[in-house]
This record gives C-alpha cells, structure tokens and sequence, in this order.
C-alpha cells in the first residue's frame, strides 16, 4: 500500500532520518509518537510528496489516494456555510449531479431516447457513489464533529479556528481516502467530540496515521505505534500501553546486550595489548583485530524518564476557602452560558473542568481570574488568595527578544541561574538550549516555556486552559508530576482524559448554562455517567 524504503533526510545540516524503513499495510491504523523536533510532520510531508527525501524512495499503490489534516488548513477563509465546504468533498457526485440537471432540462424541450439512456448512466453512477444521501452523510459528521444543526447553513469565515478545523476534518473523513492521515486531530476538540471521532476512525476501513499526544486516544484507536527516535522509525503491534511495555523489555534486552558486547571487547582488547608483541600470539592478534573491526556494535541505551525533584512553592498559603462562584449569571447576547450557578473551591481542590466546547468553560476561568466580569452574581477570592492563569494568550505574552533563562528569571529574580536552569531542564530544555531566543522557538517549546513561568510565580491558585495544547506525551508527563506535587489549588480546562485523570481529584461539568460538581476523580465520573 505504501512503503518507505531506506530514507534519509538532512534540513541544512542536521539529519532527521538515516536509512527509515516502513510499510503500511491497508488496515494499519498506525500512532505516530516521538518528541517535539524528532521530525514527525516532515516525515509527513514527505509521504504526501511536498517534500522529497534526500536518499531512499517513497512509493504507493496503484490507485491509492492520501487524505491529510494538518493546523496549516486553519488559513482558510471563505462564505461558504460550513455544509457546503463540507460537501465539497463529493466534488465528483456534485459534477455527475450537475449533469443529470442539464440532461433533464434538455429532455423537457428536447426528448430523446439518447438522453433517457445518458441520464440512466448518470444516475446510476451517482447512486453508486451515494449521492443521493450524501446532504445526510455529511451533516452526520459535522453533528459527530460537535455542530449543531442550526450552525450548518452559517458562513465558515464566521467561525473560530478550531471550528474551521473542524469541519476540514468533517470534510476529509467524507472524502473517505486509502490513508488518512491526521496531525493532532484532538487539539480543537472536546471530549465528546474526540469519542465521537474515536468510533469512527475505530470503524474506518482504510489506513490510517495519526500524530497524537493523548494517550487515552491513542489506546483506544490504534492497532501500532511507529515512534520516530534518533533518526530511526521502530514499529510496535499495539496501541501505546503496549507499544511503553513492549519499549521496556526491548531496552532492557538491548542493555544486556551491550553490557555483556562491553565485556567481549575489553577483554578481547585487552589480550589484543598483552599480546601485540609476540610473535607466536601474532595471528590470533590479527584474527581478534580484524573480529572487531567487523563487529556490529550495540548502542548504549539512553534512558530518558523525566523525575520533577523541585518544588515550586507558593508565596503564601491561601485560607481554607479560595474562591466562592456565588449565584452567577452569564449570557452573550441571546445565548446563555449560565444560569444562577454556584460552587465553592477549598484549599487543596485539584479540579478538572470539562465539557462540549462552547459551554462556557473558558468563559467561567476567566471570571473566576477575574479578568471578565458575570452579569449578576460575584466571584469571592478568599484571603491570601494569589492566582496564576494559564491561557493560550500566554504564548503571545512572551518577550520574544528574550532567552528562556532571561524569560524565566523575570518571573523569579531571586532564583539563581543554577536554579533556573534546572527548571528549564525538567521542562525539556537542556545544556545549550536555555540560550535560545524565544522569537526560535516552536509552539510547543513556547507553551512549555510559559508554563514554566506559571509555576515559577509563586501563586496558589493555578488557572489552566488546554496546557496540554501543543504539547508532546514527555512533556505532558512532566507537566502532570508538576501539579501533582504542587501545594497549592488548581482549575484546569483540559481534554485530554489522560492528562485530567492524572492530576484531579474532582470534575466540574457544565449541564443546561449549571455548574455541577462530582466529587471524584474522572475515571469514577465515567464510570457513574456509564451508569
């Protein structure tokens, strides 16, 4: 179906690949997983040939098409409703549809037998590609998406870019390709959403490669996972709770072999040096010499398992109660994001807050910062309360001009440089790297920059929409030790299930413009809505 043969690929002088090889299979439904920088979407971009490879080949079967979502798309402006650019998707039944009009406008002043015989063909071909529910189909999905029906017929220029990515990806899952290949599908949506995708790719009887960060996700589609780790692809036959057992007895097995290959070659070596002058010993010499010239050597297993032993500590302790939500209303025009909602947060709460996208959740981080105000009712900080909020906007906040240690300092001037970059390090920037400008920087790197100067603050009251939004699976990782051995209260808006299930203790849902509260952590949430 498709196969990578023995590529290699420099970008100026570094190399991201030597000598890849992989085949996909019809039926492969495949997790791309590697660290931010290994190269995950240029390997993509070279399966569908806007790049090519500087050694090896990439070739596909006969008639095989290649469908790919990527966060470029979001550029897309255009007045068409959202159901019409996903309808674009049947570009061929549309044109074949088009035909049948003017055959049968034709027919009403001019009929023929030959045109009752060229609108037969036409409309068999139509519903031999479903035409005919192709309007139904395509609302399905953009429902399954998270739309509601009103929204429709409403302009895609209209919408944000997350919902424009949205229904790009309604629009390629109609386009139904040999392989569909999706980079971060789950970053705009919301938890139902991302089920609703997850069944349908489950279903899919095509191939697919999917780039993801969300481990739940991930379990529940995949049947492989390809990790893309010093320049090599290595292919596993399971989801991700495999792919980390199955990665742990290979590393194991390759550090055997290397300490025990060690072994062989200093003692090899060393009867090579005792002996290099005997002339009765001469030919073993050489023959030894020439073993281990010809000897494949094991690499050294370099472990990476990311351990927080900092502590970042808070100014002060809050009072028991951080924050009372008392009887708020909130509407935008004539929608209403709430409705008389109350709740309380105590000291020590680790809340994770979420639900369908567009239900107020953001909305309602923001009030209880304090940076948008409720129609009627109040947020109460309680006393010693400091709050720290963490939202996308934080990524344009950055002094560009900066370094990460110059940017970091900022936040903490009485932390010394050793301090601060111990702090880089545990977020993913080592040696050299914590002199990097921040104008160079990825959007991952940046989002873990900012996160970083959230920690630092000293607040007690952390405030965190989508952290976990470009971020890799290491880095996530280390987010959620983080906050889990933070002393102080948290809110985090956050989708991805993983993520929320490490770090809360409670979830707060939002149901008919109520904030409603479960007092337990979110595998027991699931487990009570299942009931």
């Amino acid at each position: 179906m498709l196969t990578i043969n023995e590529v290699s690929y420099f970008i100026g002088n570094k190399q991201l690949y030597d000598k890849c090889s992989l085949f996909v299979k019809p039926t492969d439904k495949i997790g791309l997983i590697g660290m931010n920088g290994a190269g995950k979407s240029t390997l993509i971009k070279l399966i569908t040939g806007e790049l090519v490879p500087d050694s090896g080949n990439i070739s596909l079967q006969t008639g095989f098409t290649i469908g790919y979502l990527n966060q470029d798309m979001l550029s897309l402006r255009t007045t068409s409703s959202i159901k019409d650019v996903a309808m674009e998707a049947f570009s061929h039944v549309l044109e074949l549809q088009k035909q049948e009009e003017e055959i049968l406008h034709e027919m009403e002043t001019n009929y023929r037998d030959e045109l009752v015989d060229e609108l037969g063909k036409v409309q068999e071909s139509i519903d031999r590609l479903g035409g005919y529910d192709m309007e139904s189909r395509a609302e399905a999905v953009l429902e399954g998406v998270g739309f509601r029906t009103q929204d429709l017929d409403r302009p895609l220029e209209n919408f944000s870019g997350g919902w424009r990515m949205r229904v790009l990806l309604a629009k390629l899952l109609l386009q139904h390709p040999s392989l569909l290949i999706l980079d971060e599908p789950t970053n705009h949506l919301d938890i139902e959403s991302i089920k609703w995708l997850e069944k349908y790719l489950i279903d899919y009887d095509g191939a697919i490669i999917v780039i993801s960060h969300d481990r739940f996700f991930l379990d529940n589609v995949v049947n492989r996972i390809v990790e893309l780790e010093n320049k090599r692809l290595s292919s596993y036959s399971g989801n991700y709770t495999f792919y980390q057992k199955e990665k742990a007895e290979r590393l194991e097995i390759q550090e055997n072999a290397y300490k025990n290959q060690q072994k062989h070659i200093e003692k090899t070596t060393e009867f090579i040096n005792k002996f290099r002058s005997k002339a009765t010993k001469a030919k073993q010499v050489q023959s030894k010499i020439k073993m281990l010239d010809k000897l494949e050597k094991v690499e050294a297993v370099e472990k990476f398992t990311p351990k927080i032993r900092f502590n970042f500590n808070i100014l002060q302790q809050s009072g028991k109660s951080v924050a009372v939500i008392d009887n708020i209303s909130k509407s935008y025009g004539d929608l209403s994001i709430f409705k008389n909602s109350s709740a309380t947060v105590e000291r020590g709460d680790k809340i994770g807050l979420i639900g369908v996208n567009g239900k107020g959740k953001s909305t309602l981080l923001r009030m209880i910062a304090k940076t948008e105000n409720p129609d009627s009712g109040e947020v109460i900080h309680g006393p010693n309360v400091i709050p720290a909020f963490y939202a996308q906007h934080q990524l344009e906040s950055l002094n560009l001009e900066n370094n990460i240690v110059q940017e970091l300092t900022a936040v903490d001037p009485e932390r010394t440089e050793e301090d601060i970059r111990k702090i880089a390090g545990m977020f993913l920037f080592s040696n050299d790297d914590v002199y990097k400008l921040i104008k160079v920087l990825s959007g991952g790197e940046k989002a873990r920059v900012a996160l970083a100067k959230i920690l630092l603050s000293r607040g007690n009251f952390l405030l965190l929409d989508e952290p976990t939004n470009h971020l890799d699976v290491v880095a996530i990782e280390i987010l959620a030790q983080a906050i889990t051995q933070y002393q102080g209260t948290c809110i985090i808006v956050s989708h991805d299930r993983y993520f929320v299930s490490k770090v809360t203790n409670k979830i707060w849902y939002i149901d008919d413009c109520k904030l409603r509260e479960y007092p337990g952590d979110y595998e027991s949430f699931e487990n009570a809505k299942k009931k």
